[in-house]
């Protein structure tokens, strides 16, 4: 009964949400929503990237120490 959702459920639903919040405004959030999706990744490789360049430096520091 509650398990899934059929196609004529999900039409009623994005209505409903498009009466409460309006074109405009859903554009605005889906926009956010990707630009926070985006960030949030090059955070995650901004923390590889921070690592490898952190070993570098170790191995650099360490050849020039022999």
């Amino acid at each position: 009964m509650f398990g899934r959702l059929g196609p004529t459920e999900l039409i009623i639903i994005l209505v409903i949400v498009l009466l409460l919040f309006g074109v405009g405004r859903i554009g605005k959030i889906a926009g956010e929503l990707g630009s926070g999706i985006r960030s949030f990744k090059d955070g995650l490789q901004g923390d590889k990237k921070d690592e490898e360049a952190t070993e570098t430096k170790v191995e650099e520091t360490n050849s020039k120490g022999e």
